[in-house]
């Protein structure tokens, strides 16, 4: 369901400090939301040199930029909790200055996104959802959760 993608520019994370990051991701989503730890997936990409400009000038400070696209249908007040709580995740492992992280979230449609092979449900539908999933599936996301 949620796929967040990492982008660090001017510095690098460290395999400790993403496995932090993934973590940290996928457990506020898990809380704020009431997601399955299973939908999220955490992804990360680093800018190569000299590709990151803003005003049309090259950055050279080290920024971390986190674009998280979600299902649609929660309220604003979960939605902002989701984002702050995101923000202080970013700012928390990868020790940079609040100034320097950038967060995003896009709302889809849930049904225009495809998981498993399976057209996601609604917010809050997950349970009816997951029953309907053949076995082995459904023993392959039990697993994750763990």
């Amino acid at each position: 369901m949620p796929t967040y993608t990492v982008t660090n520019s001017n510095f690098n994370l460290t395999t400790k400090q993403q496995k932090n990051l993934a973590q940290g991701i996928t457990k506020v989503h898990n809380i704020v939301t009431g997601a399955n730890t299973y939908f999220a997936q955490v992804i990360f990409n680093k800018t190569k040199k000299n590709n990151h400009f803003m005003g049309g000038k090259k950055v050279k400070e080290p920024s971390l930029f986190l674009l998280g696209q979600i299902r649609a249908g929660r309220p604003k007040k979960i939605k902002d909790k989701l984002i702050l709580d995101l923000k202080n995740i970013l700012v928390k492992n990868s020790k940079l200055d609040v100034t320097q992280v950038w967060v995003y979230i896009v709302d889809l449609p849930p049904s225009q996104m495809i998981e498993y092979g399976t057209v996601l449900p609604e917010s809050g539908k997950e349970k009816k959802w997951f029953n309907n999933l053949p076995r082995k599936l459904k023993n392959k996301l039990l697993k994750m959760e763990k």
